[in-house]
């Protein structure tokens, strides 16, 4: 890989890392501490919306997020090193 794709490469990474971590912030931060009073008003079952993110829904959206990473670093993998690669 030549250095003007690593620079490429990892600045793209880098905007990946920064946009999964202000959607996590929001979720768990927002969501679970910010805005539990009016996410409250809404109920899934018999609990209030806003403590089941605090304590269910900020897992699986977390989860969802190292599944995003994965599958968007893997395309950026292929992207920068496939062209390169010399087997």
């Amino acid at each position: 890989m030549n250095n003007e794709n690593r620079h490429a490469y990892w600045r793209a990474n880098k905007a990946l890392i920064r946009n999964l971590l202000i959607v996590w912030g929001i979720v768990s931060i927002g969501c679970s501490i910010l805005f539990v009073q009016p996410l409250n008003l809404i109920r899934i079952g018999e609990l209030p919306f806003g403590f089941w993110m605090a304590q269910q829904g900020s897992i699986y959206i977390f989860v969802v997020l190292i599944f995003i990473y994965a599958v968007q670093m893997d395309k950026l993998d292929r992207k920068y090193n496939d062209n390169n690669r010399r087997d």
